[in-house]
Order: C-alpha cells, then structure tokens, then sequence
C-alpha cells in the first residue's frame, strides 16, 4: 500500500545536520581544476552533493570543505550560511508531492529552501536565519524535530 506524502511527512523524523552549508556554482573547467587536486575535494566523511549539468557544476560543500576549495573557486558563485534539514523517512518513487509538502509548509513561513534527495530520503538547505522559523513551522506536523 503506497501511503500518501502527508502521511510520509507526519511518520518522519527532522534531523539538522550541525554544520553550516555553502553552495558554490563553477564553471566545467575550474571543475576539472578542483578535481585535479585531491586536496580540495570534498572530505569523505562529511555531507556534500556534486551536481553536474550542461551549464554548470553545482557543490554543496560544508564550512571545512569550503576552507579547502581555496583557488579552485576563483570567480564562481557561492551562497553560504545554510543548514541541512533531512527527512529520515525512507519513500520509493511511488509517492508523489512529498517536496510539494515541504516547499508549501516551509513557502508559508516566507522561507526559500534548496531542495535535493538522495535515493531514499528528501532534503532542504534553508538559511541559518530561518532555521529557527522552519523548525517551528514542522512542529506538529512531522513526528520529531531534532
């Protein structure tokens, strides 16, 4: 039985990652640049995300990994000072509106989220400032918020 997005949200579990997230977009040849270098790739014990399209490459790195990318990022974009919200609710591909839920309770609240997912679980970037504001927003409507 396929259990709805709602019914997803209020069995799931919040958990805020502790660091501070920066979101970086490079260009494809600084990207090769970063790669070149082990010393600046993202540490693999810590949360990052790499996404690649034809028009840029997007990092989502921590606060140390930031630290490291150094002149790797000459003249990208960044965005920094987000935090990760991780739903720990496992979804297969059958549910439909889990984020449209999210993006509207969060929307609601006046705030902006970055929306990713993994294989089984959904998340959000918001910024530091709205964390406090999100977490509220969710009371009451997922089963914990930690």
């Amino acid at each position: 039985m396929t259990r709805s997005a709602r019914e997803i949200l209020k069995s799931s579990k919040i958990v805020v990652s502790p660091e501070t997230f920066f979101v970086v977009s490079v260009d494809h040849e600084n990207f090769v640049k970063l790669l070149s270098d082990p010393d600046r790739s993202p540490r693999m014990n810590s949360e990052f995300l790499i996404f690649k399209d034809k028009w840029e490459v997007t990092l989502v790195v921590d606060s140390a990994d930031f630290g490291n990318l150094g002149k790797a990022i000459d003249g990208a974009s960044v965005e920094g000072n987000f935090r990760l919200l991780s739903f720990d609710a496992e979804m297969g591909f059958d549910v439909v509106g889990f984020m449209s839920a999210v993006a509207s309770i969060l929307a609601a609240e006046n705030i902006s989220i970055l929306p990713f997912f993994s294989f089984n679980r959904d998340h959000v970037l918001v910024k530091q400032d709205d964390l406090p504001k999100a977490l509220k927003a969710f009371r009451g409507i997922v089963s914990e918020v930690c």
